[in-house]
């Protein structure tokens, strides 16, 4: 179940606010001694994951399917989106999982109860496994905005009390606001520079065709950029996969791509998705002031559409 984006958060006690984590969304699935971390994209994480295998390990229940998000969190807590894609760079982030709903509990399916139903029996579950509950946060939308601003986390999710869990769709009994402005994009292409990449060309889908959404140049280091270029090296292909591309607007870095400069790219099979914050989108459709903060492994290329 995925939420909308919203610009501003619904008050009223029928509503209930969590904080919303810069992390991997995925399903623990137990089923007796059988564990599976599964993605939204049906990808199996168990192996990817152990520490968080082994704690769902000791959920307190013979089945469970637990919904939650997959998260690198340093000494005090605070999520780290790129610590969690490249963990050898950040060793001091443990990686958790907070837990937010419960959708099946030994042989019961709970995606018909009420959401206050299902979370009632996290704490139970949860109890003593190290897996780690998402808790409400008390006070009106105003009160949890200002104080999720503060800490500089990435947002709040509002979910409507008494409201069903209805997997695979993107409802408005839940609602996001992002405090910090990032979306993923497609990687449609890059421009080869230092340790293989000067800057990543990225997109969206509207309908059938990949727009042009901007150049990305910050947000890298030497060992991302090394990183992040073995992982483009399979992906290349002759064809511009960007159906907007050459333009004949000006190219600031972050704008167009003039005939000239397509000589320099090399172009990908949109398959691959990258987490992109910005700061705002110019009049012309492209993003302003982008920085790279991951790949995405749980986003499908063609599901990624301009959000903002």
């Amino acid at each position: 179940m995925a939420a909308h984006i919203v610009d501003r958060l619904p008050e009223g006690a029928d509503w209930m606010y969590e904080v919303k984590f810069d992390g991997y969304r995925a399903l623990l699935i137990k089923d007796d001694e059988r564990l599976q971390i599964r993605s939204r994209n049906e990808k199996d994480l168990t192996a990817t994951y152990p520490t968080i295998a082994a704690a769902a390990r000791r959920i307190q229940a013979e089945q469970a399917v637990v919904d939650g998000e997959i998260v690198a969190v340093d000494s005090t807590g605070r999520p780290s989106f790129q610590a969690l894609q490249h963990r050898s760079a950040h060793p001091g982030h443990a990686i958790v999982f907070y837990a937010f709903d419960l959708l099946h509990l030994d042989g019961l399916d709970l995606t018909n109860a009420p959401l206050e139903k299902r979370r009632a029996n996290l704490p139970t579950v949860l109890n003593g496994s190290g897996i780690l509950l998402s808790s409400e946060l008390p006070g009106s939308a105003t009160d949890v905005v200002t104080a999720v601003r503060a800490l500089r986390l990435e947002g709040v999710i509002a979910k409507r009390r008494g409201s069903r869990y209805v997997p695979g769709e993107r409802s408005a009994d839940w609602l996001k606001l992002k405090l910090d402005r990032q979306q993923e994009f497609v990687v449609g292409g890059y421009r080869p520079g230092p340790h293989g990449i000067d800057a990543l060309l990225v997109g969206y889908y509207e309908g059938s065709e990949l727009r042009f959404a901007g150049k990305v140049r910050a947000g890298f280091t030497p060992h991302v950029r090394r990183d992040v270029f073995a992982q483009l090296s399979p992906l290349e292909q002759p064809e511009c996969p960007f159906v907007d591309l050459p333009n004949s607007k000006a190219s600031h870095w972050g704008g167009g791509v003039t005939q000239e400069q397509m000589k320099e790219m090399r172009w990908l099979k949109p398959k691959l998705a990258a987490q992109i914050r910005f700061v705002e989108w110019t009049a012309d459709g492209h993003l302003r002031h982008a920085a790279f903060l991951g790949v995405r492994q749980d986003k499908r290329a063609l599901t990624i559409h301009r959000e903002t």
